[in-house]
């Protein structure tokens, strides 16, 4: 796939992710490492939780919608560098053998003041399940390197 500069970008193009399943395997090795709480555990331990199952941690959520990013047809050269993020909502959990999906829409495309070399650009990446229900909503504010 093609790499992209701050000026292959324009407000309101889309792009899209290839998908990935979430197994309940990951779910737990991912909370054991990184967010140890009964819910993101145990099933019948958190079917007596708000989640009523056992689901994925928010961040574990966000790590997937990174790999996912990486490997869609969005890539800014050089990579996909954080600027900071405006949004960060987790509307509902992801499950057990959900299949995720990114959805990658350009909100802006600006020049910065101070590095010439380079801009940034505003996206919101929504991850959706195989229901196409939103799991996550990020608005990132990304690097990206100006041609020549």
């Amino acid at each position: 796939m093609e790499e992209r500069y701050l000026e292959d970008f324009a407000p309101g193009q889309i792009f899209r992710s290839d998908r990935l399943t979430v197994t309940p395997e990951a779910i737990i090795a991912y909370a054991r490492e990184y967010d140890p709480q009964p819910f993101h555990l145990d099933d019948a331990a958190a079917r007596g939780t708000l989640f009523g199952g056992l689901a994925a941690s928010g961040w574990h959520t966000a790590s997937l919608t990174m790999k996912l990013l990486v490997g869609s047809e969005f890539r800014p050269v050089g990579g996909i560098i954080g600027g900071g993020m405006e949004e960060l909502a987790w509307p509902r959990p992801v499950r057990p053998g959900d299949e995720l999906r990114l959805e990658i829409e350009v909100l802006e495309v600006r020049l910065s003041q101070s590095k010439p070399r380079q801009g940034v650009l505003r996206a919101r990446c929504t991850t959706l399940n195989q229901r196409d229900e939103v799991v996550q909503v990020i608005v990132p504010k990304l690097v990206v390197p100006r041609r020549g």
